[in-house]
């Protein structure tokens, strides 16, 4: 099978700032429950809410830096660098660094907000 993306969807990103996702395949773009991967744009200041998903997450930082923070400990993922956070561990993303940054994210099985479990 073959199908062609021809644009993304923008989807409302959780946490402080203006992070734009564009969700290329997954839940809303592709109606994929597999997998999800989208671009995300992340501000300086930008930080989300602590995590701990059902889905395990491929990030591969394209521009700036990528904080992740774990209950034990914290990785600043720099641009050609990428992580992996697997699933059920508590993490959390934020971007502190001037010029915040972009990155690339996969999750197996696709994001969801049912599964993503925030914190309060």
């Amino acid at each position: 099978m073959i199908k062609l993306i021809k644009l993304p969807s923008i989807i409302k990103a959780a946490g402080t700032k203006g992070k734009i996702i564009e969700e290329f395949f997954g839940r809303v773009n592709s109606n994929d429950s597999e997998i999800s991967i989208a671009k995300m744009k992340s501000p300086e200041g930008w930080e989300e809410p602590g995590q701990k998903p059902k889905f395990d997450e491929y990030t591969v930082v394209l521009k700036g830096i990528l904080k992740v923070k774990t209950k034990t400990e914290e990785y600043n993922v720099n641009a050609g660098q990428g992580i992996l956070t697997g699933k059920s561990e508590w993490v959390q993303f934020s971007t502190p660094f001037v010029g915040g940054a972009e990155y690339i994210a996969v999750c197996l099985p696709a994001f969801s907000p049912d599964i993503v479990h925030r914190d309060e």
